[in-house]
């Protein structure tokens, strides 16, 4: 039983001799039962302690039947929208919906509904009114509190208000869901479970709480962009477990409060949690639609880390992971490196091993076990601190042994690389090496994201100037190997900060290093990133500093065509945007233009015409047009 998927059905539950659960979780992505999923994750825990628990995947939400097929659950129910937020998986920067999703069975797009937390929860409380409700995952922890939403274009109120749900998991969740399902088994009401960090609760009153933060409420932010920087300001610099405080923000007569964040997972605790019995890939219900797609992504790849201390400004990570790096041990990592190797089409290839960031394997500095991270400071972003130390040793030896494994031919790292992290490193040019001669296929990805220094420093990303160095020493490297390999940069349009001026400067850029960007990507404003605070407020929420954005669709439009200005279909707005941007001097045939001077064609109409007199006309056309040119 214990290399059995988790149950799906009664049917399921009868095979195991259950009359009933303990927690039914409701997600919105197909199962999958791998550890790059969090239902698979916390229902894999939650088994390990005893616990029954069943997954309804993708269920029907226009009526309750799906959701009451497994029964009432003796604890309580279980709510994530799934892995991405779900507007974010059903709508691109444009507003236009997706095509595909890569989380649902065949890659089919729809099988979830918009906000799909709140109309999961409000379906559950129809059918089971007074049942402890919890939710989590990366679309509840991101709208915890008053958040703006880019899909309305307005601020909404804390999901938990919408949704109804009694406890919000944020962050990963393994530690809180085992102490919540702790104190549900002891008989402790939901409404009492108040002491649990990485929770937010609501409450009628204050009169409990201690030692906290009141940020600026939701009636306050809804009218004031200034107090919804205030607000957003207090949420951020807080985010930490070891000095964060409770913060409360008032929503009518409740207030959401939320707990400071779970502390950090101890190596031997991701062991354990990397270590259960996965079944590493889609329930085999979904194998006549052609399995779930996510799956190619992580199913040969490792993940040797959480956290991320990189201080991108529009990632979600640090308020969803944090900033303090939490690692397996090397042991755990090759183990499962060793099933990986057993899978019978396993063809000798792990695709990754890596986290948020690939080459953060330690922790920024020494300080943070004991006094968290520095309020107000980064430990990289674009202006590194002092304290910092790079290191990529422990990240070389896990490297060397894993590609020293029976029937692995090849490890590639295809996380995002923090090259102003490597090239921080004193012994940078060993790991380079090695990375170059055994990690990289042709082409290494890298995120530059932009090159403008206004723009890099409101990303929190460091400069043009660390770029090229990275890039001259992976040439270098490279030359000296004899190998011919590539950087493959990604870079963001529309970043606040970034006008027509700004993705001028990035054109040029892009036209000097002779590259042809196959992808480019535009800014989307996700909630609870500082990035997004930026985009709908126009204010840096750190300093008060006013910014620039981007939000008429055209502009949009025209930055993102001007990263791309070759592509011939491009020419009418980049045309457009040198032009209003009074940078004629890009128009012409020297070796630096972007574009050429647009040529006067003669528009010949088509003589593909099945009615006689309008071929009559046509011809006649072409003839007179031919006499007005000769005699000119």
């Amino acid at each position: 039983m214990k290399n059995d998927f988790l149950p799906i059905c009664k049917e399921d539950m009868v095979n195991r001799g259950w009359d009933r659960l303990d927690f039914l979780f409701i997600s919105g992505d197909a199962y999958v039962d791998h550890p790059s999923f969090g239902p698979a994750i916390i229902g894999r825990l939650l088994e390990k302690y005893g616990y029954r628990v069943g997954i309804i995947a993708q269920p029907d939400w226009r009526s309750t039947l799906d959701f009451k097929k497994m029964g009432k659950p003796r604890l309580g129910v279980l709510v994530s929208a799934g892995n991405l937020d779900s507007m974010l998986n059903k709508f691109t920067a444009a507003k236009k919906y997706r095509s595909t999703d890569n989380y649902s069975p065949g890659g089919k797009a729809g099988c979830r509904p918009d906000r799909a937390t709140i109309v999961y929860c409000n379906r559950i409380r129809e059918v089971w009114k007074n049942i402890p409700l919890i939710i989590g995952g990366i679309e509840a922890s991101l709208r915890r509190f008053a958040h703006y939403d880019y899909w309305s274009n307005s601020v909404r109120r804390s999901i938990m208000i919408d949704s109804r749900a009694d406890l919000l998991i944020y962050g990963m969740g393994e530690k809180q869901i085992k102490e919540i399902a702790d104190q549900l088994n002891q008989g402790i009401a939901v409404a009492d479970i108040r002491n649990v960090q990485g929770t937010c609760y609501k409450a009628d009153s204050l009169e409990h709480l201690w030692d906290y933060i009141e940020a600026p409420s939701y009636e306050d932010v809804i009218g004031d962009k200034k107090a919804f920087t205030q607000a957003f300001n207090i949420q951020y610099q807080e985010q930490d477990a070891v000095r964060g405080k409770t913060i409360v923000q008032n929503h009518g007569e409740f207030s959401v409060i939320q707990n400071p964040p779970a502390m950090p997972l101890t190596t031997l605790e991701m062991d354990e949690i990397y270590d259960l019995p996965y079944q590493r890939t889609y329930h085999p219900s979904y194998e006549k639609a052609g399995g779930v797609p996510a799956i190619l992504e992580v199913k040969y790849s490792l993940v040797s880390h959480r956290g991320c201390f990189g201080g991108c400004s529009f990632c979600a990570i640090v308020s969803h992971q944090g900033r303090i790096i939490q690692s397996r041990s090397q042991e755990s990592i090759i183990n499962e490196a060793k099933l990986i190797t057993a899978m019978p089409d396993f063809k000798g290839y792990i695709h990754d091993v890596g986290g948020p960031t690939a080459n953060f394997r330690i922790q920024s500095c020494e300080h943070q076990s004991e006094r968290g991270t520095c309020k107000g400071r980064q430990c990289l972003g674009s202006n590194p601190c002092k304290e910092l130390a790079p290191s990529h040793s422990d990240y070389l030896t896990l490297l060397r042994t894993l590609r020293a494994l029976p029937g692995v031919k090849k490890v590639f790292i295809r996380s995002g690389l923090r090259y102003d992290y490597l090239i921080a490193d004193k012994n940078s040019e060993e790991f380079l090496r090695e990375l170059c001669e055994h990690h990289v296929s042709g082409q290494l990805k890298v995120a530059p994201e932009h090159i403008s220094p206004h723009v890099t420093h409101l990303m929190g990303k460091s400069g043009k100037n660390v770029y090229l160095k990275f890039s001259k020493a992976f040439k270098c490297v490279n030359e000296i190997l004899g190998k011919e390999q590539y950087l493959v940069p990604y870079f963001m349009s529309s970043h606040p900060g970034a006008g027509l001026k700004e993705a001028i400067e990035l054109a040029e850029f892009i036209r000097d290093l002779n590259y042809r960007p196959e992808q480019v990507q535009d800014f989307i404003p996700t909630p609870g990133s500082l990035s997004t605070c930026m985009y709908y407020t126009e204010m840096n929420p750190l300093t008060g500093e006013k910014i620039y954005v981007a939000k008429n669709i055209h502009e949009k439009k025209m930055q993102r065509a001007l990263m791309q200005y070759r592509d011939p279909k491009n020419y009418p707005l980049v045309y457009e945007a040198l032009t209003k941007a009074n940078r004629q001097d890009l128009i012409g045939h020297g070796p630096k233009c972007l574009i050429r001077p647009p040529q006067r064609h003669i528009n010949k109409p088509s003589l593909s015409t099945n009615k006689p007199n309008q071929r009559k006309v046509a011809v006649s056309h072409i003839k007179n047009t031919k006499k007005q040119t000769r005699k000119h």
